[in-house]
C-alpha cells in the first residue's frame, strides 16, 4: 500500500508540476470569463440601442395600433409618397421602413405589406410587428363580421393542468425542463470530464513506456498498484484543476462585474424584463419556486459518486488502451468501443428521460455501468427511489473494481511490448497469462 501512495503521490505532482498543465490550469479560466465578458458586453450594448422604424400606413388602419417599447420606436410618416418615404428614411439611416399600401379589404392586405430595411432585420423585431398587425387586422374582421372581439376574448379559455404526486408534492411542466437541464449538465460534464482526463491517464502510459521508464518502474512495483496509482493520481490532478477553474471563474467574473459594471450573470437584465413583461416576471418566479422544489441535497451526493465512479471505469479502459499501443495514433481502433457506451448514455438521456424518466429503458441504462453515470445523474432530479441510486451506486463501483483487474492483465504485458500493433485478438491472449 506504500508504493500505491508513493504512485499516487508521483502521478499527481507530475501533473501539477509540468507547465502546459500549469499555463492550461490558469489560462483557461481567464479566456472563459473574457468569452462571457464580451457576450456580456456585446448584449448590454445591443439591449441599450433604440431601434426607430417609420410606418407609412397608407390604409389608416393601423395608425394607433404600436406603441413605442424602451428598444423600439415608431415614427408615423404622413403625407408622404412611398418613394420619398424611403429616401428620408435612408438618409436619416433608422432601422427600416414599415410600409402598409392602401386596401380594399383586411384579406387583400396580407401579402402586400412590406418592411424597407438597410440589412435584413432583427426577427424578433418582425415577430412584433406582425403580432401587433394580426391583432389589429383580426379586431377589423371580427367588427366587420359584427362579432365583438372583446366578447370573443371572454369566451376563450386558457387551461394550465396542475401537476401534483401521489405523495402530494406539487410539479409543473416548466419544473420538468429544468430538471431535465440540471440533470444533462451533470451528465454532460462528466462525459467531458472522462474524455479530457481519460486521454490525459492514456498519454501517461503511453509516455512512459516509449521512454522506458516503466521497465525499471514495474521490476519493483505490481501492475495492479502501478495502474491504480496512475488512475488515482491523475483523477486528483484534474480535480484539483477543476476546483482551480471554478474558484478563479468565481473570482474573475466578480472583478470583471465590479470594474467594468457587466452583468455577467444577466441576473440585471432578466429582472429588468421581468418587471416589464408579466409573462417574464411569471417565469421568473416559477424559476425560483421550481429551484427550492429540486432535490439539490440528492443531486450534490449523487453527483460525486456517479462522478467518481464513472471517470474511475473509464480511466482504467483509458490506461489499458495506453499500455496496448506504442504511439497515440494507435489508439483509435480501440476507442471507439469505449466512447460508443458515453455517446448512446448522453441520447438515451436526452430522448428517453425526457419521454419517459421512470421508463424501462431508462431505468435499464440507468442501471448499466457504463451508462449509468450519465443517465443516472439525468433521472436524479426526477425523483428515483433512493435504492435505485444505491444499487447502480454499488453495480458501478463494483464493475471498477472488476475493470481494474481486467486492465491490469492487459497493463502488465502490454507495458513492456514494444514495436507491435496490438489487435484485439492479441490482447485476449494476454488475459490468458
Amino acid at each position: 500500500m506504500n508504493h500505491l501512495s508513493l504512485i499516487i503521490k508521483r502521478e499527481y505532482f507530475n501533473k501539477v508540476k509540468n507547465k502546459s498543465f500549469i499555463i492550461m490550469t490558469f489560462l483557461t479560466p481567464i479566456i472563459m470569463i473574457g468569452l462571457i465578458a464580451l457576450v456580456s458586453y456585446l448584449s448590454q450594448l445591443n439591449n441599450n440601442s433604440v431601434n426607430t422604424i417609420s410606418v407609412l400606413d397608407e390604409s389608416g388602419l393601423f395608425l394607433n395600433q404600436f406603441e413605442d417599447t424602451e428598444n423600439t420606436k415608431y415614427e408615423l410618416l404622413t403625407n408622404i409618397s412611398l418613394d420619398d418615404a424611403k429616401k428620408q428614411v435612408e438618409l436619416a439611416e433608422t432601422y427600416g421602413l414599415l410600409y402598409i399600401p392602401k386596401t380594399e379589404s383586411i384579406d387583400s392586405l396580407t401579402h402586400k405589406i412590406t418592411f424597407y430595411s438597410e440589412d435584413s432585420p432583427s426577427i424578433i423585431v418582425l415577430k412584433n410587428i406582425e403580432e401587433a398587425l394580426e391583432d389589429k387586422a383580426s379586431t377589423i374582421k371580427m367588427k366587420d363580421a359584427g362579432i365583438d372581439p372583446e366578447f370573443i376574448k371572454e369566451l376563450t379559455v386558457n387551461i394550465s393542468t396542475n401537476l401534483e404526486t401521489f405523495r402530494g408534492e406539487e410539479t409543473s411542466k416548466f419544473g420538468s425542463v429544468m430538471k431535465l437541464a440540471f440533470g444533462g449538465f451533470a451528465g454532460y460534464l462528466l462525459f467531458m470530464f472522462i474524455i479530457i482526463y481519460g486521454n490525459m491517464i492514456m498519454r501517461s502510459v503511453i509516455e512512459e513506456k516509449t521512454s522506458r521508464i516503466i521497465e525499471i518502474i514495474i521490476s519493483s512495483v505490481k501492475p495492479m498498484k502501478l495502474l491504480l496509482g496512475k488512475i488515482f493520481g491523475t483523477s486528483l490532478a484534474g480535480i484539483t484543476q477543476f476546483a482551480v477553474w471554478i474558484i478563479l471563474m468565481g473570482i474573475l467574473s466578480t472583478v470583471v462585474a465590479l470594474i467594468f459594471g457587466i452583468d455577467m450573470s444577466g441576473q440585471e437584465e432578466l429582472m429588468a424584463q421581468a418587471s416589464q413583461n408579466p409573462e417574464t416576471q411569471e417565469i421568473v418566479t416559477k424559476f425560483f419556486a421550481e429551484m427550492q422544489n429540486l432535490p439539490i441535497l440528492n443531486l450534490v451526493i449523487m453527483f460525486v459518486f456517479f462522478f467518481l465512479g464513472g471517470f474511475l471505469l473509464y480511466a482504467s479502459l483509458y490506461a489499458a488502451i495506453g499500455a496496448a499501443v506504442d504511439s497515440e495514433t494507435d489508439t483509435q481502433q480501440f476507442l471507439l468501443p469505449i466512447l460508443m457506451p458515453l455517446i448512446v448514455a448522453v441520447y438515451v438521456g436526452i430522448f428517453t428521460v425526457i419521454k419517459n424518466p421512470h421508463g424501462g429503458v431508462a431505468q435499464v441504462f440507468s442501471f448499466i455501468p457504463l451508462t449509468s453515470p450519465v443517465v443516472m445523474l439525468m433521472r436524479i432530479p426526477f425523483g428515483v427511489p433512493i435504492w435505485q441510486q444505491i444499487l447502480s451506486i454499488i453495480i458501478l463501483f463494483a464493475t471498477f473494481i472488476g475493470t481494474v483487474w481486467f486492465a491490469s492483465k492487459i497493463y502488465r504485458v502490454g507495458i513492456l511490448m514494444y514495436g507491435k500493433k496490438a489487435s484485439y485478438r492479441e490482447i485476449i491472449k494476454w488475459l490468458k497469462y
